[in-house]
């Protein structure tokens, strides 16, 4: 096989499927792709040719250059060419360099295979446990003693190939490890005159290993690298490869201007991922990037080639310091060709550009999303849509008010949430508990999306100093510091919170489910919980507090929360001593959160901070949600219209969008099924988030080099692939077994999310996707609002995000409810789909606050097994195709012939409820349209019941001496009836009705 040869930093590079001088055999052996089940034999084998007419054994010494620890306690397996594996085979030495072994060929001359890592396990499982089999003897005792005492004679077998099951698992050329001789004779020879090694690498060949040294870099030569093409206006990248004898500090690359003979680029036009960037909220960062001895790490850096030009070499020079003065002069060339690339090669991901999109500010700022107003100035406080935030001599709330009705609207009249004012308390050792002095809040930023300020108070002994953003959507931040000015002790520092009584019907959080508020309940820290806030409120207000201090870290979530749980904020939790108390008192619910007794040192800040979103964030969109239908497959666009839907989720795992948050390698698929879609007047939105990252994203090993900055780090194991190439410190992700797309979990703040930003703009403009479909959520609100600001920026109408979450009450989860949990995004989406594990034989209260979503202003659809479409349509929701368990499309057909999409929801839980049943366990929510009404009902109690409609036909504009009382066949639902007016409706538990009002006129005919 032809290879082709470039001269890299001194090193002879070979392409992927190039020959391999193998020193150990003096042969030159092919690494190639081969094809066998991986399940039963592993992922790597060697080729192995037996020659001539063999005698009873032969002997062949195989270079293998394993990068695993330990392979003498791993099994190996040979097999002849129809895969029967030899019993008769052993080996007289077995090291990380080559195995030397005698066997049996008892196929006679021929090919066989030498499988080296053969593993066991779960391989079928989308999170797989997988082992490695120590060494088995299956060989006969005589054969064995014969084959030792004559193996200097036997006749030599050759090494014909190194194959790998697939390209992802070749090893070929950076997995192949050099030897410690080698290896010891290289780095003599490139730290001569240097204080340490740096090999510069074409962006093609990541540096992967670590520890050991690739077998191509002991074949370098000498004179200036050169690398490329690059082409005109792309952002071209290369490694940096630091390899040192010793530990090294604080790395840093700096840059000369680069010239060519008609190019220049700037010294500024350079960048390296690895030592600056911009974290995900816009903060300059500047990583310390340190070295251990012996070990090597790539340095990722680009160039932006100007945008004209012809073609030119550019020479570069780059130096790389470290601690303590110590520095190397890399100089290096790259070839431009005359060609200029568009979007900066961003639309070819093997180009890497698209590793500056890490540092991408797109969507940080900008004016309020739809349909948001601005924060508005309003004496004492600030008005954003639907809410007043009114705030005291220190910056505290004093007062919140919602205008938000009870139908999921905006009224003309504000009411209030706090009984009386939000406050900080610091009770003393002797029970005192003083007031603060405050000398007012001052405006210290203004914009239409935020408005942030600062006070500060005082009493005896104490400092506060706090600041305030208030932000468009309701998110209310607060960064409070508590100073002490000499030393004391303290009984309890507590947060209290009046909430007027009406307002505190419901509850979520703090291991409590979704439920009416308790008349009391206490709850203490614990970090093998993942709950650090509570809601409380109704559909018309209410609020979220989270509680954090300075070093607050978003947790993992969606099954991998106790491997890297919510750190215990120092002041709050105080070690263990903090809690909240909640309790019914007249006239107000009173929540005191308090962190316990401490003594407060002399000059000690301890940080109070907490959030509140205010609730609902804006009015439900009943029009919207009941006019979109989703179809949550990728079929063709004829299956969907005949599905009645309108809207395609397009999961990952599937043909266009086979990667698990990688959608960019099958684009121009994914753009040809947008098109259609858009053609019949549909719409595509794909799964598309940042939980976990396929192993298939060609900046996967450029991550990788960042340690554990955007791929989280844990135990290892999981996937064969993930422990054969990515090795120690990560922690295994999602796994479909069929494509092998093997990921990593990622970190819930990183760098990664500006990518994900600017990946999604891509998508829309080159891909034609029009919204995503969010699977659990591992980024915070402020990524949220960036991706909704680049999908208003599109201008597709109707639903763009909607979100999906298993039930996350559980061990795993650290027992957060869903909706609890991703509060702080609902301001941001559009629609909830929760989910897996969630119960459908829950009291309406649960149903309501857990997984509705009316309280926050969004809507909802139901999944476990179907759901239960009667109690589902109290609350708007159906299933959705073709998900198990039921089948919503006769229930749209009753909608679109009733005119759903114009009707006024009206439910339940509003004592004001234009119909009602007089029972508590057996609900009616009414879609009301001008001239006739659509009610739904449905129970809970244990036996049949019937109710008897209790209907303000006046609130429904109807006359009930001309109104025909209907159920219309709905199949799957209910059969036709005609009830007479007054008539008891008869309902089976857990089964309801669709009842119709509609008007007749003299000839008895609906209108």
């Amino acid at each position: 096989m032809p290879f082709a040869v470039r001269r890299f930093a001194g090193v002879v590079g070979f392409s992927v499927c190039a020959l391999a001088a193998s020193r150990a055999s003096g042969q030159t052996v092919p690494w190639r792709i081969g094809r066998w089940n991986p399940d039963s034999f592993g992922n790597q084998r060697v080729v192995v040719q037996v020659p001539g007419t063999p005698d009873a054994s032969v002997r062949v010494v195989i270079p293998w250059r394993r990068r695993d620890s330990d392979p003498a306690a791993k099994r190996w397996i040979l097999t002849d060419n129809s895969n029967r594996r030899i019993a008769n085979a052993l080996a007289l030495s077995l090291t990380r360099d080559s195995i030397d072994v005698v066997f049996q060929p008892v196929a006679g001359r021929g090919t066989y295979y030498l499988y080296y890592l053969p593993y066991v396990g779960t391989v079928k499982s989308n999170y797989p446990k997988i082992s490695y089999p120590g060494p088995d003897s299956i060989w006969a005792a005589e054969w064995a003693i014969t084959a030792r005492r004559s193996a200097a004679t036997l006749p030599r077998a050759r090494v014909a190939a190194f194959e790998a099951v697939d390209s992802m698992s070749q090893r070929w050329p950076m997995e192949v490890p050099a030897t410690e001789s080698e290896r010891a004779a290289l780095q003599d020879r490139l730290t001569a005159n240097t204080p340490f090694a740096v090999v510069v690498e074409d962006r093609s060949r990541p540096v992967r290993m670590r520890t050991d040294v690739p077998l191509i870099w002991t074949a370098r030569g000498t004179g200036i690298v050169l690398l490329g093409p690059a082409l005109h206006d792309e952002y071209y990248v290369f490694q940096l490869a630091v390899w040192t004898p010793v530990a090294l500090d604080s790395i840093a690359v700096h840059y000369a201007d680069a010239r060519g003979r008609a190019t220049r680029v700037a010294a500024s036009a350079f960048s390296c991922i690895n030592t600056s960037g911009v974290n995900w909220l816009g903060v300059a960062m500047a990583p310390v990037v340190k070295v251990a001895a012996g070990n090597i790490a790539p340095l990722w850096c680009g160039m932006m080639i100007p945008a004209t030009g012809g073609a030119d070499t550019l020479a570069v020079h780059a130096v790389v310091t470290a601690a303590g003065g110590r520095s190397v002069d890399v100089p290096f060339q790259v070839a431009v060709g005359s060609e200029r690339v568009i979007h900066h090669g961003d639309d070819e991901p093997w180009r890497l550009s698209r590793l500056r999109w890490l540092n991408s500010q797109l969507g940080a700022s900008g004016p309020p999303t739809p349909p948001y107003t601005a924060v508005r100035p309003i004496a004492g406080g600030y008005h954003i849509l639907g809410r007043d935030l009114l705030v005291d001599a220190v910056g505290f709330p004093r007062q919140l008010r919602s205008f938000f009705s009870r139908d999921l609207a905006l009224g003309p009249t504000a009411h209030p949430l706090l009984a009386h004012p939000l406050v900080l308390q610091v009770e003393r050792s002797n029970g005192q508990v003083l007031p603060w002095q405050g000398g007012g809040v001052t405006a210290t930023k203004s914009t239409t999306a935020r408005q942030s300020f600062h006070a500060h108070g005082t009493q005896a002994g104490l400092d506060l100093d706090v600041h305030g953003d208030l932000d468009f959507d309701g998110n209310l931040e607060y960064h409070v510091a508590l100073i002490a000015t000499r030393t004391m002790a303290v009984r309890d520092v507590r947060l209290e919170v009046p909430i007027v009584a009406g307002t505190a019907r419901y509850f979520m959080g703090m291991n409590l489910v979704g439920a009416r508020a308790p008349a009391s309940y206490h709850w203490t820290w614990d970090v093998t919980h993942n709950q650090d806030a509570f809601w409380i409120g109704d559909v018309d207000g209410g609020m979220q507090l989270t509680f954090k201090d300075e070093h607050y870290v978003r947790p993992l979530n969606t099954n991998f929360y106790q491997q890297s749980p919510l750190v215990m904020p120092r002041s709050w939790a105080n070690d263990g001593h903090g809690s909240c108390t909640f309790a019914a008192q007249p006239g107000e619910y009173l929540a005191s959160c308090g962190s316990g007794a401490r003594t407060l040192a002399a000059h000690d800040t301890l940080w109070y901070n907490f959030r509140v979103l205010v609730t609902p964030f804006h009015p439900a969109d009943t029009k919207t949600h009941f006019a979109t239908r989703y179809y949550h497959a990728y079929v063709p666009v004829d299956t969907v219209r005949a599905a009645g839907a309108n809207l395609v989720n397009v999961h990952h795992a599937t043909a266009i969008n086979p990667w698990l948050n990688y959608p960019f390698l099958r684009a121009d698929a994914m753009r040809a099924y947008a098109d259609s879609l858009h053609a019949a007047g549909m719409r595509l939105k794909i799964y598309y988030t940042v939980r976990e990252l396929s192993n298939r994203a060609p900046e996967f090993w450029a991550l990788r080099s960042l340690g554990t900055e955007v791929l989280a780090g844990g135990p290892g194991g999981g996937h064969s692939w993930l422990q054969e190439h990515v090795v120690d410190n990560y922690l295994p992700g999602w796994v479909v077994p069929k494509l092998r797309d093997v990921t990593l979990v990622t970190n819930g703040i990183s760098r990664w999310h500006n990518y994900y930003v600017e990946g999604l703009q891509w998508l829309t403009e080159h891909a034609g996707v029009d919204g995503i479909y969010l699977d659990d959520v591992a980024f915070d609100r402020a990524t949220m609002l960036r991706i909704r600001r680049v999908l208003a920026a599109h201008g597709t109408p109707g639903e763009r995000i909607d979100l999906h979450s298993a039930n996350q009450y559980d061990h795993n989860d650290g027992f957060a409810s869903s909706a609890n949990l991703y509060m702080e995004h609902f301001p941001f989406i559009d629609r909830l789909w929760f989910g897996e594990g969630f119960n459908y034989d829950s009291p309406p209260a649960y149903w309501l606050v857990e997984m509705s979503g009316l309280p926050f202003g969004l809507m909802g659809e139901m999944l476990e097994g179907g759901g239960n479409p009667w109690r589902g349509m109290l609350f708007g929701m159906t299933n959705r195709i073709p998900w198990t368990g039921g089948d919503p499309r006769e229930l749209w057909k009753a909608w679109d012939a009733f005119g759903i999409v114009d009707a006024k929801m009206r439910g339940w839980w509003n004592p004001d409820a234009p119909v009602q049943t007089g029972r508590q366990d057996v609900l009616a929510t009414s879609y009301v349209r001008a001239n006739r009404t659509l009610v739904a009902v449905a129970s809970w109690a244990r036996d049949t019941t019937a109710v008897t409609l209790r209907i303000n036909w006046r609130a429904l504009h109807l006359d009930s001496t001309r109104v025909r009382i209907t159920a219309p066949a709905i199949t799957g639902f209910q059969p036709a009836r005609t009830f007479r007016l007054g008539e008891p409706v008869p309902v089976a538990p857990g089964h309801g009705w669709l009842i119709r009002l509609d008007p007749f006129d003299a000839r008895s005919r609906v209108r």
